[in-house]
């Protein structure tokens, strides 16, 4: 994304589900931290508001408005709300085929 100021969330819901993925919206309050996830598919995550911290394979992404990063499937991964105020990102999840 390029334009940090407005993300069109129909349209980055359009282009995901173009790539195979989910699209929906997740809210955290500041401080909260969801430790140790791993799914068993891809996931894309784009932050519309606020601050968040990924850490995984050995690293920690710090992510702000506008910024999207891919957590591949059996990725151990923790997700923080590293600001002051409420964190909104798009996540998804790619559509597992049979």
């Amino acid at each position: 994304m390029t334009d940090r100021t407005k993300i069109d969330r129909s349209s980055v819901r359009a282009e995901w589900q173009n790539r195979g993925f989910s699209c929906d919206l997740w809210v955290d309050a500041p401080g909260k931290v969801w430790t140790d996830f791993v799914h068993d598919v891809d996931e894309r995550i784009l932050v519309l508001d606020g601050e968040i911290l990924i850490e995984m394979n050995g690293r920690i992404l710090r992510l702000e408005q506008g910024d999207e990063t891919f957590i591949a499937a059996g990725t151990r991964h923790t997700v923080r709300n590293a600001g002051d105020r409420a964190a909104r990102w798009l996540y998804g999840y790619r559509a597992q085929t049979a």
